[in-house]
């Protein structure tokens, strides 16, 4: 195991998102194995987790909290246990610049006000990364604590920019970007199963209607992003005067799905607050 004073980065809690991170970081080499220390929860990941990326994965929190920074990748639900573990949690040592260590957060609705209590003495980040970052295909949403300083900031746009793309946002935005960028590929994810149906319905086989509905969709956003249309312009240029797909989208219309999907967002922001 690295001792305190080497530890770049230390991660607790090693899910899907959090090995999405870490691969490339250790790919791009903005950190090397010896600089990680990781924590999980069941003794059998810790091993398929260090064997698989060569790198000391444990079973206590502690040791991960001596890095300069601290990737916190648990469920929301699991913080009240893991504080409780950590009791009672001290300041942390400072660092030789001066800075206090840098604890980022990925825990959905869980505010900056309470993970600094949660966490006295260090400067916090809230990170709202989507599931498309597995595929580095990633919208990712940063709010900062007031004090993190602009060395920190620009390390964690750096590593959350190899997964995606970073915004910067005031934390009172965070719930409606995670709504529509980390809820919205469930969404999406059910219109393409839905529409294959249909297709599957007017007489394709399923393993060709599946593949063509992603691909409309994909090809679909492409040429919304690099013509720079208007989702409603797309929608125009498809539908002839009494043609296929006015009788479609009129069909759609009446069944709401517009509504539908404007209020999932809207349930899916609320949770995300009810959650910190």
């Amino acid at each position: 195991m690295s001792s305190a004073a080497e530890l770049s980065l230390g991660v607790i809690g090693l899910g899907r998102m959090a090995q999405a991170l870490l691969q490339p970081l250790l790919e791009s080499g903005e950190l090397s194995r010896p600089q990680l220390q990781a924590c999980v929860a069941s003794a059998a990941s810790a091993q398929q987790l260090s064997d698989r990326f060569e790198i000391s994965v444990g079973l206590d929190p502690r040791p991960a909290l001596g890095a300069k920074f601290v990737l916190l990748a648990i469920k929301p639900q699991q913080l009240d246990a893991l504080l409780h573990q950590l009791a009672p949690l001290g300041p942390p040592a400072p660092q030789a610049n001066g800075d206090a260590p840098l604890l980022i957060s990925v825990l959905a609705g869980v505010r900056l006000e309470r993970l600094q209590a949660s966490f006295p003495g260090w400067r916090v980040v809230r990170a709202v990364p989507n599931t498309p970052a597995l595929v580095r295909q990633g919208l990712v949403g940063l709010a900062y604590g007031g004090d993190v300083s602009p060395s920190q900031r620009q390390q964690v746009q750096r590593w959350f920019g190899l997964v995606g793309e970073v915004f910067e946002l005031p934390e009172s935005q965070l719930d409606g970007f995670l709504a529509l960028t980390s809820s919205g590929p469930a969404f999406a994810a059910l219109v393409v199963e839905a529409l294959a149906d249909g297709a599957v319905a007017a007489g394709l086989p399923r393993a060709l209607a599946t593949p063509l509905a992603q691909k409309m969709l994909s090809g679909s956003m492409a040429l919304l992003e690099q013509q720079g249309l208007h989702p409603g312009e797309l929608k125009d240029m498809v539908s002839s005067p009494a043609g296929t797909t006015i009788a479609g989208l009129r069909v759609l219309e009446q069944a709401g799905l517009r509504s539908a999907l404007i209020e999932a967002v809207l349930t899916a922001s609320e949770r995300s607050r009810a959650l910190g």
